[in-house]
């Protein structure tokens, strides 16, 4: 099939960007919208142009890297399921003669680098600043040795399931980054080993978490709707609950 892409070009994060248009031939509908960006990128190449910059590694929707914005919708609202990641998106989804949009995740605290490419490491320092424990848990087998109730590490292995890709950030209209915060604060908060800093923990992520420019939520759900990992908005919930919780605590300790 024919597409036409419009595509958002930035030379680099203090220039001027713009949207520039390039029509495809021969695009297979059985092509990852990766695979056709690298098809775009060969035929740049071989026209002398400079090739769009875009962020991939595993392309198996694991790392998360691959995060554009795809017709107004980060990941593109495609697939079936809706949970997906650009690179698990393919061009059966779109229909021949179709123009389609493509841009980098728009958020203050995600700056362009070039093109597609964004600076995420403000959710690394979110993570450093508190996403750790202090437990010894020894080997493999130390581990099981503190039981956690079923319920409660199914909830942790959910959260711990978000690959940290920023759609969260990229389609909540504050540009908020407490799907991500919460997914990786409740993680923790739902295991024994993540009880001796748990007040503290919360604390520390989410004053990070604004002093780094992201946007307050207000339960709008747009981050929860584009997760391709389906992290839910209870997560948020029991980040406030916790929160709340540690403003009368100071040492750490649970309530």
């Amino acid at each position: 099939m024919k597409i036409t892409l419009k595509v958002w070009r930035q030379a680099r994060n203090s220039a001027d960007g713009a949207m520039v248009a390039y029509e495809l031939d021969n695009v297979s509908a059985e092509m990852s919208f990766l695979e056709m960006l690298d098809m775009l990128n060969e035929q740049l190449t071989g026209e002398k142009k400079e090739p769009v910059a875009f962020d991939h590694d595993c392309r198996e929707g694991i790392c998360g890297m691959c995060g554009v914005v795809i017709n107004g919708s980060p990941h593109g609202r495609y697939e079936s399921p809706v949970a997906t990641t650009t690179c698990q998106l393919h061009m059966r989804n779109f229909h021949d003669g179709d123009v389609i949009e493509v841009e980098p995740w728009r958020a203050g605290a995600f700056p362009v680098i070039k093109d597609l490419v964004v600076d995420r490491s403000a959710f690394d320092k979110i993570i450093q600043s508190g996403g750790y424990i202090s437990v010894n848990t020894g080997s493999a087998p130390d581990a099981h040795s503190t039981p956690a109730p079923k319920r409660q590490a199914d909830k942790a292995f959910d959260a711990a399931t978000c690959i940290g890709c920023g759609a969260c950030v990229a389609a909540c209209p504050n540009g908020s980054g407490m799907l991500f915060t919460s997914a990786k604060i409740t993680h923790l908060a739902n295991l024994p080993q993540g009880q001796p800093e748990r007040h503290l923990r919360i604390k520390a992520m989410v004053a990070t978490h604004d002093d780094l420019g992201f946007g307050g939520c207000q339960n709008i759900g747009e981050c929860a709707s584009v997760c391709p990992k389906q992290i839910p908005l209870e997560s948020i919930a029991q980040l406030n609950r916790d929160l709340i919780a540690s403003l009368f605590r100071g040492d750490g300790k649970t309530a």
